[in-house]
Parts: structure tokens; C-alpha cells; sequence
């Protein structure tokens, strides 16, 4: 997905390609993938040149993001995560003040209803 954001519509080739060369998986892994992600609305074709296919982004980084921390969210609930995320050092108290702050204007949005 990566590479379709930055880069735009890419052939299988091109996002094959994206990865470093010493982490690179196979081509028919990236391949299989890109057909998987297809299947679930999250690429798309949007044309075909010779025996290449040329897919894009389905959906935004953002809607990914949101989808994937909604799941994570459902799974483990909103506490536990934040403790771990706090633990293992990945979120700052600067992390928590905007949490805070983007919470604040969600309340006062919700009390101008």
C-alpha cells in the first residue's frame, strides 16, 4: 500500500520493486498480495498495459489507519492498548496532551449539537 501512496498507480512490477532489495519478498508473494487486497476493495485495476496490470489505491492512508486501529480497538479494548503503547515507550506525553486536546473540541462539538 505503501507504494501506491507515495507513488501512485504501479504495475505488480513497480511495487515489487519498492521493497528493499534485502528484505524483498518474491514477486508471486507481492503478486498474490495485490489480488488479495483487490478482492477486499483496497486496490483497485484501473487499466492494463500489454500483460501488465496497473492498480491504485482504493482507499486513503487515513481510512486504512482508522480501520485498522478500530479493529486492534475491538480486539483489546481502549485501555489496555494505550498502557501497552505507554510501556513499551511508543507514546509521549506530548502523544497524550494532543489526544487530550483533539478530545477537548470532539466534547465541545458534541455539546453544540
Amino acid at each position: 500500500m505503501e507504494a501506491l501512496w507515495t507513488r501512485g498507480a504501479c504495475s505488480i512490477r513497480e511495487i515489487h520493486e519498492n521493497f528493499p532489495e534485502r528484505r524483498r519478498p518474491a514477486y508471486t508473494t507481492v503478486q498474490t498480495t495485490v489480488y488479495r487486497m483487490e478482492g477486499k476493495k483496497a486496490v483497485r485495476l484501473v487499466r492494463r498495459i500489454g500483460n501488465a496490470n496497473i492498480f491504485e489505491a482504493a482507499i486513503s492512508r487515513d481510512a486504512a489507519q482508522n480501520r485498522l486501529i478500530d479493529d486492534v480497538l475491538s480486539l483489546f479494548g481502549g485501555r489496555p492498548v494505550m498502557a501497552r503503547l505507554i510501556k513499551l515507550g511508543e507514546l509521549t506525553l506530548d502523544d497524550i496532551r494532543e489526544a487530550e486536546q483533539a478530545l477537548q473540541k470532539l466534547a465541545k462539538k458534541d455539546q453544540s449539537k
